[in-house]
């Protein structure tokens, strides 16, 4: 089974900062020795025997030599037989760095992480393994903009988690997209996720919230990428109706579709009904020049209908 996003989401930002693992223990209340390395290890704890057992990713806090290992596991729903391998992972980890191991486990639905939280009895005596487990309720509220780009790993992890929580998700959003502005371009492949992961219905809230009433262009990168995404999703659209009509008109009519949709889009986020007329008027129109200019009105009128004023 390939893996999807919902899987892979917290372990890219792990694979960007391996150090995140020693902030997700602290903040589940588990002490981290103090290391001046975390460095990611394989996950492959495959010995001679047929079967395989692979975490999903392995963290080793260093200081000269392993103070700890952190086996990382991501589980979007409890499955049973995970009570077997996980005890192989920390055990062969063990063994491998010769030091204290630790199981982390996230898993994004509350009543899951109650399940995956399940202590697994060893049979020997004494030895009971107690999950470490992160759910929502242990990924902290980053809503500190210096917090956000020391750590913007944590930072993209809050705006997920969290970024569909009503108006403190929106100053989580905020917090997050302001925190970009002052990290190297690398990081904006975090938005990709957080647009990904986030339903709809929240990026339609945030665009609105963050929309810069009075001005000719959103303040925001992400909301002028969403923008840009939008014509560029009407591009395609209409490249592919106006092929008929040869390239450079079929390229024409496309652009024009784009520079629709991304109006439509705008209206649409910031809460601001249109009319059939209206989208009808929009959707016809072929002035890429008098396109334009309504986008630049789509941030700021009050009704559909004020698009079409000539102030």
């Amino acid at each position: 089974m390939s893996p999807t996003l919902e899987h892979e989401f917290l372990l890219e930002l792990v694979r960007q900062r391996p150090s995140l693992v020693a902030t997700l223990l602290t903040e589940a209340g588990v002490p981290v020795p103090r290391f001046n390395e975390a460095r990611l290890e394989s996950p492959d704890f495959t010995a001679c025997q047929p079967t395989e057992f692979r975490a999903d990713a392995v963290v080793v806090l260093n200081d000269g030599k392993p103070l700890a290992g952190v086996v990382v596991e991501v589980q979007r729903r409890y499955r049973e037989e995970k009570a077997w391998s996980w005890p192989v992972y920390l055990a062969t980890l063990r063994a491998r760095i010769k030091g204290p191991c630790l199981l982390l486990v996230f898993c994004p639905d509350r009543k899951e992480a109650r399940k995956c939280a399940r202590a697994i009895d060893m049979g020997h005596p004494g030895w009971t393994l107690h999950p470490i487990v992160i759910g929502p309720d242990q990924i902290p509220k980053v809503t500190d903009l210096l917090q956000a780009i020391a750590e913007p790993e944590l930072a993209t992890l809050s705006a997920i988690v969290h970024g569909n929580e009503g108006e403190e998700g929106l100053k989580i959003l905020q917090t997050f997209v302001d925190s970009l502005e002052h990290l190297p371009r690398e990081h904006e492949i975090y938005v990709d996720l957080v647009l990904a992961m986030l339903p709809e219905v929240a990026v339609n809230k945030f665009l609105e919230f963050t929309m810069a009433m009075g001005t000719r262009e959103p303040k925001s990168k992400w909301v002028r990428q969403w923008v840009a995404e939008s014509k560029a999703e009407g591009l395609a659209e209409g490249l592919a109706e106006g092929e008929a009509l040869g390239e450079a008109k079929g390229e024409a009519k496309g652009e024009a579709k784009g520079e629709a949709k991304a109006i439509l889009r705008i209206l649409e986020a910031r809460g601001i009904t249109v009319p059939e007329e209206a989208a009808d008027r929009i959707g016809q129109c072929t002035d890429l020049g008098l396109l334009e200019s309504w986008i630049d009105k789509a941030l700021t009128v009050e009704a559909a209908e004020e698009l079409f004023d000539r102030s």
